[in-house]
């Protein structure tokens, strides 16, 4: 049994504890000593991240043997060719990013939080919602799959790592966890 932090991530918050462009860091929010991001999510992403202070998890929670679930909203209204192509692969750079799972969401669910500042809105561009869930978790792999059907990212969350999620964490709120 291992102790983790669940912590929900703001948007523009760096992934580490320092910064030297001071930008706001996982340390403004986070004062557990010995305990490292298992992972990244990027500086415009939000959602969740777990830390720890167990190296040994810290891989494998990183590697691709923990799935990680994205909520996305996108530009655009997503097609049938398109979602085909997130599930059978798309060659990205040096690799093949595929998707495990792919599901359009009808709406933008009720419980998620306004984003601050809030995303940008054209009456005459519809938007989508979508989840997608992964093995691999390559730098900007989700926002590099969207872009190669045309779809730019506007708010791209982490929902889910493995079987933990949030648990209605607000963004910036954390909570000790065991697994």
């Amino acid at each position: 049994m291992s102790e983790i932090i669940v912590f929900n991530k703001p948007y523009q918050v760096m992934s580490q504890f320092t910064d030297s462009q001071n930008r706001t860091h996982l340390g403004d929010y986070i004062d557990q000593p010995g305990f490292y991001p298992a992972g990244r999510l990027d500086y415009d992403s939000e959602g969740l991240m777990l830390l720890t202070d167990d190296g040994k998890l810290q891989q494998k929670i990183s590697g691709s043997g923990w799935h990680k679930t994205y909520l996305i909203q996108v530009e655009g209204i997503l097609k049938t060719k398109e979602l085909q192509r997130l599930r059978t692969g798309i060659t990205i750079k040096d690799y093949q990013a595929k998707a495990v799972e792919v599901a359009v969401m009808a709406k933008k669910p009720g419980w998620l939080w306004p984003r601050t500042p809030p995303v940008r809105f054209r009456k005459k561009i519809p938007t989508s919602w979508l989840t997608i869930t992964l093995n691999q978790g390559k730098n900007r792999q989700v926002r590099h799959m969207l872009a190669a059907v045309h779809l730019p990212v506007l708010r791209l969350i982490r929902i889910k790592i493995g079987d933990i999620e949030m648990a209605g964490l607000k963004p910036g709120e954390w909570q000790m966890q065991t697994v």
